[in-house]
This record gives structure tokens, sequence and C-alpha cells, in this order.
């Protein structure tokens, strides 16, 4: 039976993650411009993720780092809105349940920090991810929220969280 630890992002995480978010996004054809596959702060999550109410948890197994999401502040949002980014499974741990359970910690965290929403931008090629979110309660929006950068993310949506 697998063992599974959820714990907030340590300094030596930053190369695992970084290669488990670039090699997802290239796996689902999803590497391209305008993406956090490109992002110079995908290789320094730990230090990205030191800004006030922000966090990143990542998920061990007996192997080692598994998966990966957080919540930010991101420019532009609403004061009581945060983002979940940089959510990544490896293969050996989709279909678990583990995905869905990084996503309900995170909701956690930003209830706990004072956000009463939570917005997630995402592409088309994420077919996994997608219905993921629609069950977690994420509905969509027409139009971008915030400042990310990330123009090639073509869904947009949000949950309230209470």
């Amino acid at each position: 039976m697998n063992q599974y630890t959820i714990r907030p992002i340590a300094p030596g995480d930053n190369a695992a993650l970084a290669k488990i978010i670039r090699d997802t996004l290239a796996e689902f054809g999803a590497n391209h411009p305008g993406t956090v596959y490109f992002d110079p702060t995908t290789d320094f999550l730990f230090e990205l993720f030191r800004h006030e109410k922000s966090g990143y948890w990542v998920v061990e197994d007996e192997i080692g780092l598994a998966e990966g999401a957080g919540i930010f502040p991101t420019k532009g949002l609403p004061a009581d809105t945060c983002e979940l980014v940089k959510l990544y499974l490896l293969p050996r741990v989709r279909s678990k349940g583990l995905g869905r359970l990084l996503m309900q910690h995170c909701h956690i965290e930003a209830i706990h920090f004072g956000y009463s929403s939570i917005y997630l931008e995402t592409m088309p090629e994420l077919t996994i991810a997608i219905p993921l979110y629609e069950k977690m309660g994420y509905h969509y929006l027409e139009a971008p929220l915030g400042e990310s950068g990330h123009f090639g993310c073509a869904i947009h949506m949000i949950k309230n969280l209470f």
C-alpha cells in the first residue's frame, strides 16, 4: 500500500518540481509560450511562494515528489481572490484521488489566508485536469482575471470557497 504525505515546499524541491511541471506540460502538448513551461519562476518555486498570503504544497510517496499545487495572490485579482497555481501530477499518482486531495488542501489554506474565491487558468490540452476542476465546483469565466502573464491559457475558472 502506498503512503502519501502532503507537506509545504522545501528549498531542495525546486528542480524536481520544475521537472514535474515541464514534463507534464510536454506530455500533453501544452509546452508552448505563455505558459509556466517558459515562466522563469517555475525554477524557483520555493522562493516564489515566500510571498505573503501564498503557499505551495507537495505530495511525496515512497519514491519521492509526485505532485504539487499552490495558491498565490496574483496581481490584479480582487483582494479576496487567490489563484490556484501549478497543479501537476506525475503519471504514477494520477487517478488515485491525490489531485482532489491536494486541491482541497489548497482550498482550506486559501480560507485560512482570508480568501473567499479561488481562480485558475488552464489549457484545453490538459484534458484530465478540466473534469477535476468542474467536479471540484469551479465554473467557467468568459475572460481572464488578474495579470498572471500566462496568455497561453485559454480556459479561466473560479470557485467560491463558502
